[in-house]
This record gives structure tokens, sequence and C-alpha cells, in this order.
């Protein structure tokens, strides 16, 4: 018997509903509060009970009565509708949700954190908002940040172009953090734009003291009406809520499970800082203007790419599997200046001879890669392996991705993979970008 099942016939048998005060008596030990709702892929047998100190319990149904002591009503997801006045004066902004904690809201009755999918619920949640902008505000999706895949790119590039083109002066997307990375890439790619497109999360959700959703989402939308047309990702610059930075699209990288400053600019410095409001710009960043460039959207990808982690005793057969099943390309992730073991070589010949380009990153992040200072790297070289420069690994995917839907020309995609689309490319290596 499922959980489900448990609890609706726990449920059913006491004559209970969600919202309702209940105490619930188990063993020697008696729970007072209000019967919350479950997740479908809960525990099994288990009720959870909103308690007055504010904490939230589970407790076994096996083995446990119940009685009802206040009827309640069920927790409704969001704040109900209302008009949000629209003033001549201010900018629009368009703000579209992928899921992710920074577009939630929390009802505090419950502790339950539910998407704020409208402009009203986005706007009483955060109700600075008001302050800066007019919105239109839109859930594209509600995914996990795990769950992402390229053609949800596409679609957010699309909608993205669409908004633009109705007259938006600036987009702000909520997203998970733990593959923004990708996606702020994807976009720097398949647009070229002339206002902001600013991606940002929340590494705490909205329930906890240290979120940071607020102060990411303002500070989004400060980003969203400034000068830097761009793809840009703007996230906590320190443990504190005292400033956020704004990266490059294609040059930023989450770097820890949970700081809030958890994303750097990888061989680049953060555009810009922002700061009680208000955005400073790297005076050594040369950024795109609002408006110098028309709309562009080009989204055509391929998704059958391979990303190949090398490691001691990694074997051709993690090369020659994805070439006998059909991938398009593949990123290899090498050590040090882009190497691996003088194995895999006689499969990167046989990629290159079925016009499979095969990329190589580091694993080092910083610097860049470099497979002309040893032999084995240029070995690496003479079977067909073509350099990352100084991309990360995930903008090097995703830059693959859309590479491959361009050209099916080996050729072709090399001279894509080198040419600098959307700033992936630093000039040179900066010892200033690593320390920092």
């Amino acid at each position: 018997m499922t959980y489900k099942e448990n609890a609706e016939k726990f449920i059913e048998t006491y004559g209970l509903s969600i919202g309702d005060k209940i105490q619930v008596n188990k063993e020697d030990i008696t729970y007072t509060g209000i019967l919350l709702d479950r997740p479908e892929d809960a525990d099994d047998g288990y009720l959870v009970l909103k308690l007055s100190s504010g904490y939230n319990i589970g407790v076994a149904i096996e083995n446990t009565a119940a009685e009802l002591i206040e009827k309640g009503e069920k927790p409704k997801i969001g704040f109900g509708k209302s008009e949000i006045p629209a003033d001549p004066k201010k900018q629009n902004i368009s703000i579209v949700s992928t899921g992710g904690t920074v577009s939630s809201v929390i009802d505090y009755r419950t502790g339950a954190v539910h998407p704020a999918f409208t402009a009203s619920d986005l706007v009483k949640a955060n109700p600075e908002l008001l302050d800066y902008a007019n919105y239109n505000v839109k859930a594209l999706y509600n995914i996990l940040s795990e769950d992402m895949k390229p053609e949800y790119w596409v679609k957010a590039a699309r909608e993205i172009a669409n908004d633009i083109s109705n007259g938006s002066d600036g987009v702000v997307i909520a997203h998970g953090t733990d593959t923004m990375h990708y996606t702020a890439a994807a976009l720097s790619f398949m647009l070229k734009t002339p206002v902001p497109i600013i991606l940002t999360g929340a590494q705490r959700s909205s329930d906890r003291p240290s979120s940071d959703a607020n102060i990411n989402l303002i500070d989004s939308v400060v980003a969203a009406k400034s000068d830097i047309a761009e793809v840009c990702v703007c996230m906590h610059g320190s443990l504190n809520d005292k400033y956020t930075y704004l990266h490059k699209g294609t040059k930023v990288r989450k770097m820890h499970t949970s700081r809030r400053d958890t994303f750097r600019s990888i061989n680049a410095q953060p555009i810009a800082k922002i700061e009680n409001k208000k955005i400073n710009i790297n005076p050594d960043y040369a950024y795109t203007k609002r408006g110098v460039n028309g709309l562009e959207l080009n989204a055509n990808i391929e998704e059958k790419v391979g990303f190949i982690k090398s490691f001691p005793g990694i074997s051709s057969d993690y090369i020659e599997y994805h070439i006998d099943n059909g991938y398009k390309g593949l990123v290899v992730e090498g050590t040090g200046l882009g190497h691996v073991p003088n194995d895999l070589i006689d499969s990167f010949k046989r990629a290159r001879d079925e016009n499979i380009p095969v990329i190589m990153t580091s694993q080092c992040l910083y610097g860049r890669v470099n497979m002309n200072v040893y032999s084995t790297g240029r070995n690496i070289i003479d079977s067909g392996v073509i350099s990352g420069v100084d991309m990360t690994p995930e903008t090097t995917y995703v830059k693959l991705c859309w590479a491959l839907g361009q050209s099916d020309s080996y050729n072709e995609v090399k001279e894509i993979m080198h040419e600098d689309i959307a700033g992936e490319f630093s000039e040179k290596s900066s010892i200033k970008d690593f320390l920092n």
C-alpha cells in the first residue's frame, strides 16, 4: 500500500482534511498542529503536522490515532488576483520563470513554498519591485534545475525573443542555480539582443531568513534596466547582502554547492557590481550597449553531444561508445593543458574520420588549453582534436551543441568553435582572474 493510499485511508477514517487543526496520539506522545499536504514522492506512511512553534514534523501512521480539533482550509497557492497598475514613466521588464526558488512565495501559516507565477504574486512577495519597473511575468515551465534540457533552451530563447519584439526593455529569467550557467551560455549563442537578458536564482529558499532570492531578483531588475545589452547572470557577490555581481553568460560557473556567492567569472572579471541598487560597470570591460544590436534569434542546436571527463585509467571504450551510438560531437574535459592518455588517440582519429568533432577542455577551469607543449598533446592535435581555448567545459559543451546546429561539416564546426561568438574567449589569461 502506498503512502498516498495510507494517508487517504487514515484521513478518511478520522474525518480529516488538509488544513484542519488536529491532535495526533502516538503511544505516550500527543502532537497538535495543522495537517499538511505531502508531495507525491514523500516517504510512505507519514502524516505531516505544522506545530504551533512553526516547525513541521512527520508522524508515522502506524499505531497512531487522531482527532479533529478545528476545521481549517486547505492552503492555497498564491496571493489571489489583483491588478498591478502600469506606470508609463517606467521601463517594461519581462520576468520569465523556469522554476527554482527565486520566484517562489511562502504560505507562512504552513511553511509551504509555492511558485509565484503571476505578476500579482511576484510583486506581493517582493513589493519593492514596483519601485523599479512595470512587469510582464510568465511561467515558461516549472522544472528542477537538474531537469533542464537543450530543448528547453530553445523554448526559452524563442519566448525571450518574442518578448523583446513586443517591446520589453529588458528580460529577467528566474532559474534554478545548478544548471543556470549552461542556460546562460545557450542564450548567449542563440540570441543577439538589443536589451539586457539577466538570469538569476537563489541558493537559499525564500522560507529561510538567509534567503538571497529577494536581493538577487531586485538587482536583476536593476541590471535589466541598464545599458548592458548582453546575456548575464546576476547573483550574490558575498556571503552577506551587501552586493551582487553581474557575470557574462559564457564566462560564469557555479563553484560551490551552497554558498550564496557561488557564481564566479572564470578566466574573466565580473561585468559589474550592483550595490545599493546602483550598477557599477567594470571599467576594463567593453560591453555591448543597449540598442547597438538588432534582435537576432538562431536557436538551431544538436542535442546528441557527449561530455566526457578524463580520469586515470580511462579507456578508449568511452570514446568508441559515443561514436557507435551516433553522437554528433564530443567534449572531453582533459587534465592540465588538455591531456588524455595516449590510449584514446586512435579513437579520436576514428571520430575525425567519421566527421565527429572532438573538443578538448581542461579540468583546471582557469588558464588555457595548450596541446602544443608536450608530445602527448601534439599527438592529440594530430588526431584531429580541437582546442576549447579558455572556455569552461560547460560553455564548450553548449557551444558545440549550437555549432552543430549550424553545420554538420567538421571543418565548418571547427571554424565556429574558434570564432568568438558571444565573448566566450578571453584575449589573454590574467593572474587577476585566478586570484579574484
